[in-house]
């Protein structure tokens, strides 16, 4: 007897950094320890996390720069502002610690720290459950790959990565990914797509993509960061939900594994 066919009853996209992985050691260090070269201050993460709160720096070069230019304004200094490429070559040996383009066993930076927050058995898992699965990250082709392939062992995962599309808050990654997967079928009729990021530029993401095909139904879910899970830190954390929830998140998560029997058609 032929077995029956699963029915897919909606579509999730996740963000890596910081919902796939903990990057508290890895990528924000790396924007922490560039910051520092450049201006001789070195951000708090609060300061980092209020910057990505402002919704627009999902890219964390661009906010390297960001935080030498407000610094050194606001102190006043005498020193020159480092062009991109000091900032991308910087950030680039502290976090990869060799060459992105040379195989990782040879790297030796702050990826090399990375927690993974979820395992391969959570994607088989809502896979039978009917749930069809990718990834949209601002992160380096490099990065995501490694995080996504040789870590956690998904085979030739759908994913979108720095350079495919635009900078998230900008909805094209995201919607070009969800029309490959789905068929290009969008509208009232199609199975729901959700989203599930950690920053506010995640949750514009989403509002972005509702303006842009009004008919699709488009779901925002958010997630504090994980150095913000610890018990230590739960009144940043619950400030930090606030502003997800401000900003358009439809649901919170307390743990990505929350997801393992969600319901989209509820939202």
């Amino acid at each position: 007897m032929k077995e029956t066919e699963l029915k897919n009853i909606g579509l999730i996209l996740f963000d890596i950094d910081g919902v796939i992985r903990s990057v508290e050691n890895s990528y924000r260090l790396s924007l922490k320890k560039t910051v520092y070269k450049f201006s001789g201050w070195e951000p708090s993460y609060i300061d980092i996390d209020n910057a990505k709160n402002e919704g627009i720096w999902n890219n964390d070069w661009d906010l390297s720069l960001e935080l030498i230019k407000r610094f050194i304004k606001k102190k006043k200094l005498n020193l020159k502002i480092p062009p991109r490429e000091e900032i991308v070559k910087c950030f680039e040996e502290f976090y990869f610690g060799g060459d992105p383009n040379n195989d990782s066993e040879y790297w030796s930076g702050y990826i090399t720290n990375e927690e993974l927050l979820v395992d391969k058995k959570f994607f088989d898992l809502i896979q039978n459950n009917g749930i069809i699965w990718g990834f949209v990250s601002g992160a380096e082709s490099a990065s995501a790959k490694f995080v996504l392939e040789k870590r956690l062992g998904l085979k030739s995962p759908p994913l979108v990565s720095m350079g495919d599309a635009p900078d998230k808050p900008d909805p094209k990654g995201f919607i070009n990914l969800s029309k490959k997967l789905i068929g290009d079928k969008f509208g009232e009729s199609n199975i729901p797509i959700a989203y599930v990021g950690d920053t506010i530029a995640d949750i514009n993401t989403v509002i972005n993509a509702r303006k842009e095909i009004p008919s699709q139904k488009f779901i925002s879910i958010g997630i504090a960061p994980p150095h913000l899970h610890l018990n230590s830190r739960l009144k940043e954390r619950n400030s930090y939900e606030t502003n997800l929830r401000n900003a358009g998140a439809d649901l919170i998560l307390n743990s990505i594994y929350d997801l393992k029997d969600i319901n989209l058609d509820l939202f």
